[in-house]
């Protein structure tokens, strides 16, 4: 699709007019301008409620909604309304408008049709007062971000028989060859070189051998380093510890950290974005087997430490260990963050409107929380009190990776990870369990949502016009 900034409406086009309450035509009485209220006008207009003073993540929402449920109706070129509304207001009106052609028939022999205007003829006008270098930059902006959002979208819902970790591997490599990053992938042979005991240790089960991948964007200029971790579960069934079975085949989603870290890299690459990102990628599936880890085993990680396995089911961060260590040292970045989708804890805390976010520096916690109030990916801080770490105690071994016990599960998990930070005072974990994969209104069951690529955008566009 083609995005065109014009200052003149064309008459024989579409026209997409947008209002808030309070501020809907006076022509038209029965119009109120409520959230998600349509009204065609004159066959030629179709005017577009926000309801009161929407936020812009609304804004998306309100035209996401609004292009999915027509996906195979629009015309081929249409004009957005966007005169009055300032550049960041039509960077999310874009981005709801490009999402709502997200098409998820990955694997239908005969998928249903969308409107030609979601392919490469069509055409989305953005009509202005006059010509802004600002909102041509938004528009490229609100692209990107969608087209990365999509494209992770179909890693997170493609099943596990299409997608292993050699599967992330390769969409890296190929995205850093198209974008200009460096990539290097860490077979079974060099995680045994490397030291990456936790990692090796919850892949034995699988016949697809695991894998770390490690991504650095490095532009020309820059004074800072963030660290990116993400889980790159691609199939869960908790080992031995196995799952029950009626929501197993949501678990080709346990990759959903791994989904955020290789988009933002790549989101980050695609805009030139003035900040190093070294993304860490520790892959593998969790499966059953007769070399499976078991309760009770005691493994080694990248880190020197022992780790009594508890419970297989929380293997992901057993792998994360491996990531942040190997992040911390060898990078030692400014900030360290880890995305997850970690525990069923947090989802009995939070539902699944917020992630959790647990770090020990206010600083951070305020930033990344700010950055979600803003684009709608909504984080709350939980605490990492040292209180906690009796909790992880092991009698035979440095320590244990579960507590056995039917409380502060989330919270017991990001002390286990902190552990592996080298007290790093900039580190976060993000336990994105209830955000990442869930029911959504733009697909029939539960769909993949790229949750945490605006988030981190956000937080990394802050941060780089703050040094």
């Amino acid at each position: 699709m083609k995005i065109l900034q014009i200052q003149q409406s064309d008459d024989d086009k579409l026209i997409i007019k947008p209002y808030e309450q309070g501020a809907e035509p006076a022509n038209q009485e029965m119009f109120r301008a409520e959230k998600d209220e349509l009204w065609w006008y004159a066959s030629k207009e179709l005017w577009v409620g926000l309801g009161k003073e929407p936020k812009l993540p609304a804004v998306t929402k309100v035209f996401r909604s609004l292009f999915f449920k027509r996906k195979d109706r629009w015309a081929q070129e249409i004009i957005l309304d966007a005169r009055g509304h300032s550049a960041e207001w039509i960077s999310n009106a874009v981005n709801g408008i490009l999402l709502g052609g997200y098409n998820i028939q990955l694997y239908k022999t005969e998928p249903k049709a969308f409107s030609p205007f979601f392919g490469g003829e069509g055409v989305l006008y953005v009509l202005t007062e006059q010509a802004s270098p600002e909102t041509n930059r938004a528009i490229v902006q609100a692209q990107s971000v969608a087209e990365v959002q999509m494209r992770i979208m179909d890693l997170m819902n493609a099943p596990s028989n299409y997608k292993n970790p050699g599967t992330l591997a390769a969409w890296a490599e190929q995205s850093g060859s198209t974008y200009g990053y460096d990539v290097q992938i860490f077979d079974q042979q060099a995680l045994e070189n490397q030291g990456m005991h936790a990692l090796l240790a919850v892949g034995r089960g699988s016949e697809v051998p695991p894998l770390m991948i490690v991504a650095d964007y490095q532009p020309p200029h820059y004074t800072r380093t963030v660290a990116l971790v993400g889980k790159g579960v691609t199939f869960d069934t908790g080992g031995i510890s196995i799952k029950p079975s009626a929501n197993m085949h949501l678990m080709k989603s346990d990759m959903g950290g791994a989904g955020a870290v290789l988009g933002t890299i790549e989101l980050a690459a695609r805009l030139q974005m003035p900040v190093r990102i070294i993304a860490v990628v520790p892959a593998t599936e969790n499966a059953v087997d007769a070399r499976s880890i078991k309760p009770g085993d005691v493994i080694g990680s990248y880190a020197g430490k022992t780790i009594e396995v508890i419970d297989t089911d929380a293997e992901g961060r057993l792998i994360l260990a491996d990531g942040l260590s190997y992040a911390v040292r060898n990078y030692q970045p400014d900030v360290l963050i880890d995305l997850a989708t970690l525990t069923g804890s947090v989802i009995q805390t939070l539902g699944y409107e917020a992630a959790g976010l647990f770090t020990p520096s206010d600083t951070l916690a305020r930033e990344l929380t700010s950055a979600g109030d803003h684009t709608g990916e909504r984080l709350w801080r939980l605490p990492v009190w040292d209180e906690y770490k009796e909790e992880i105690a092991s009698d035979i071994a440095d320590l244990k990776n579960y507590h056995g016990k039917p409380m502060a599960g989330a919270i017991v998990a990001a002390k286990f990870l902190e552990v592996f930070t080298d007290a790093h005072p900039q580190w976060a974990h993000l336990d994105i369990a209830g955000t990442a994969f869930g029911d959504t209104a733009f697909a029939p069951g539960r769909a993949g949502t790229a949750y945490g690529i605006r988030l981190l955008h956000a937080y990394l566009a802050a941060l780089a016009g703050n040094v």
